[in-house]
């Protein structure tokens, strides 16, 4: 099963609070484990002037507005952009899947706030990360659905609706939820 540029949506039954209503794109998965980006937890403390400001970078208006998300609990003050492919770093892009890039380099954000970068970017801090088999092992739990990521539900889809519309691409009801599951 190779889960890579899929989406991990939680389920209700999920128990690690970090996770709740999370919307997780996977950016690589094999036999060795798994690391994905958290798509709809913006931080409402940081904005992305505060990251530029830190690293000594100026932007002004729609840039330094940028929400940055919570990507995930692993190494939380590591940033990670998650962007459309139109962007590729001189230094080094990640290809995930067919419709996203992701960068962990100083030069995207030196583009974005010089209005060069990626059509579509969010900014991230920290990722999600799983050990050999424990990402599998969470979702034959119930406790992930996996599902196609579209870059419009990324990119575009208010972060406070991504987890109703990730379901939604699935036909799920999200109030037809139950936060017990059973197996049949």
């Amino acid at each position: 099963m190779d889960l890579e540029g899929k989406l991990l949506v939680a389920m209700p039954s999920m128990g690690d609070p970090r996770f709740e209503h999370s919307v997780v794109l996977l950016c690589a998965h094999s036999e060795k484990g798994a690391m994905g980006l958290i798509v709809n937890k913006p931080n409402k403390e940081i904005r992305m002037s505060d990251v530029l400001d830190q690293l000594d970078i100026s932007a002004s208006g729609e840039t330094s507005e940028m929400p940055v998300h919570f990507g995930g609990p692993v190494e939380t003050g590591r940033g990670f952009v998650l962007h459309s492919i139109d962007y590729l770093s001189s230094l080094h892009t990640l290809k995930v899947g067919n419709a996203f890039g992701m960068t962990a380099t100083l030069d995207i954000l030196e583009e974005i706030a010089a209005g060069k970068g990626p059509e579509h970017a969010l900014m991230m801090l920290g990722y999600a990360g799983w050990g050999p088999g424990q990402l599998e092992s969470e979702i034959a739990q119930n406790g992930w659905l996996t599902a196609d990521a579209a870059a419009n539900l990324i990119f575009q889809v208010p972060a406070a609706q991504k987890w109703s519309a990730a379901l939604e691409s699935l036909g799920v009801d999200p109030l037809g939820l139950s936060p017990t599951a059973g197996n049949a």
